[in-house]
């Protein structure tokens, strides 16, 4: 995506060639070694080894890592997937020869701790004077700030929480880049029993663990207020005041990115600490698509699919952004320029079909697609979409659609790090407002599946259908983006967009 001030879901990041025997950007293969301990002689990378399955399968795999000079840092035997370092360039030629062994990938192309630093979408933050505007706008029952969160009257969040803000007995996890709990909106419904630093691979709990990295990104903690900041008089409110938070940190320190062990880590820790509902406002880090006939990319795929399956069974319901390229993810060829988004620019022009080489998490199996809106209830100039690609739509944010608000900032308002708010635009704050609706139906229907949720949140939606005449958001008089479908499924909207009232009247 592009830097829109969504942040993670970042400029385009696609994967090398589609049936390219090795990824551009990883190092050669080397020739096997039969030694029992290889020359530590490459880079120290990061893997994943997936295994077919079992206990004993995951023994014996671990053995043959060590011989091909692999260290185990975590094994999830649940999943099959195991998280290894090595500096034996030849590690992943070998591993994958090794018997329980179905697939093995480096998850990066560069040395552990030495990844290029990502620009990180910028923050509008709220200045005295629009606060004091807001203030003075807000009505009786209003949070201070709300005059300008046009979205939530968008989707009937605020008539919503007058009626059933949601149950503390339902959690939201904010997978993203850690989400500041000493936030006054966020701190009333914060759970930190919940919440973790999965940077790495191995969930780390240790008090404050998920919170940004000094001086990193107020991404996640943005997303976290969309959701649930608390309506107790201070600030903006989120979509489902009434639930629970947590933050689950996968956004390594430095580079912003988010690579595959630590997604899993962050899937896994969801499914076992009773989360309801994710939100996976990124892509997977460094590829944007993830080519099956690449057998790097297709381990990341593997693992990630793996764990996301592994928490929708126990019971999570992942919800992903769809990305900010304006990309018709329908379609059969996309051209990327940024990937692998680990090394600095220039990157290879590579052109994908995202059938055969998916954005993960949002093209997973099972997890909520979800485009962007503007306040005018039109796709949002950036977002991607495509028929069959999109489940359901939601606001987030345009600079050409300009509300009738205080501050006639058409980006979403929300908390931002040093308990502060500010304005941020992208399918990133697209897929909190879903993740909200869908807090608040498990609220309501407690025992409600993952389908369930899926299936309400789009039977719910109102569905604006395709632009009749020209959609040309900038104004330049060049068609933008062609909407195909009907008024019940389009690929703007997919099923439509999401009505927080209607989940909790229905």
């Amino acid at each position: 995506m592009a830097h829109l001030g969504s942040g993670r879901r970042r400029a385009l990041a696609l994967p090398a060639g589609l049936a390219l025997t090795a990824s551009l950007g990883f190092l050669p293969a080397a020739t096997a070694s039969a030694a029992p301990a290889p020359a530590a002689d490459g880079p120290n990378l990061s893997y994943v080894v997936n295994t077919t399955g079992g206990h004993g399968t995951s023994a014996r795999v671990q053995k043959a890592i060590a011989k091909a000079g692999g260290t185990v840092v975590v094994s999830y035997d649940r999943i099959g997937v195991v998280v290894v370092h090595s500096t034996n360039p030849a590690f992943a030629q070998e591993i994958r020869r090794a018997r329980g062994v179905s697939s093995a990938g480096a998850t990066r192309t560069t040395p552990l701790k030495a990844q290029a630093t990502t620009e990180e979408g910028t923050t509008q933050a709220l200045t005295p004077a629009e606060a004091a505007k807001a203030k003075a706008a807000a009505a009786p029952g209003q949070e201070p700030l709300e005059a300008n969160q046009w979205d939530l009257r968008a989707i009937g969040a605020d008539k919503a929480a007058k009626i059933y803000p949601g149950s503390r007995r339902v959690t939201v996890g904010v997978i993203d880049t850690g989400v500041d709990d000493t936030h006054p909106d966020l701190a009333p419904n914060f759970s930190a029993t919940q919440s973790a630093n999965c940077v790495g691979g191995v969930a780390d709990t240790s008090p404050g663990a998920w919170r940004p990295y000094v001086g990193g990104s107020d991404h996640g903690t943005h997303v976290a207020g969309e959701i649930a900041a608390a309506r107790n008089g201070v600030g903006v409110a989120g979509v489902a005041p009434g639930v629970k938070v947590a933050g689950i940190k996968v956004a390594e320190q430095g580079s912003g990115l988010f690579f595959t062990e630590a997604v899993v880590c962050g899937f896994v820790f969801a499914a076992e600490h009773h989360i309801d509902v994710t939100n996976n406002s990124y892509y997977v880090d460094p590829w944007y698509f993830n080519c099956k006939a690449d057998p790097d990319q297709k381990a990341l795929l593997d693992a990630v699919t793996r764990a996301s399956k592994y928490a929708e069974h126990k019971g999570v319901l992942n919800v992903a952004a769809a990305g900010n390229e304006n990309y018709d993810l329908s379609k059969h060829a996309l051209t990327d320029t940024s990937s692998p988004d680990d090394q600095p620019a220039p990157h290879p022009t590579v052109t994908v079909d995202p059938a055969k080489c998916p954005d993960i998490p949002a093209q997973l199996p099972g997890v909520v697609t979800v485009s962007a809106t503007g306040v005018q209830n039109i796709k949002s100039y950036y977002s991607s979409y495509g028929l069959g690609q999109i489940d359901v739509a939601a606001p987030g944010g345009d600079k050409y659609q300009i509300p009738d608000t205080p501050d006639k900032n058409g980006r979403i308002l929300s908390t931002i790090l040093g308990g502060q708010y500010g304005y941020k635009q992208g399918t990133s704050m697209a897929t909190p407002h879903v993740v909200g609706v869908a807090a608040l139906l498990k609220s309501k229907h407690r025992w409600a599946s993952p389908a369930d949720l899926r299936e309400m949140l789009k039977e719910q939606a109102d569905n604006p259908g395709c632009p009749t005449g020209l959609y040309d958001p900038d104004g330049n008089g060049v068609q933008d983006s062609t909407c195909e479908g009907g008024k019940r499924v389009n690929g703007f909207y997919g099923r439509g967009v999401v009505n927080a009232l209607n989940a909790v009247t229905e």
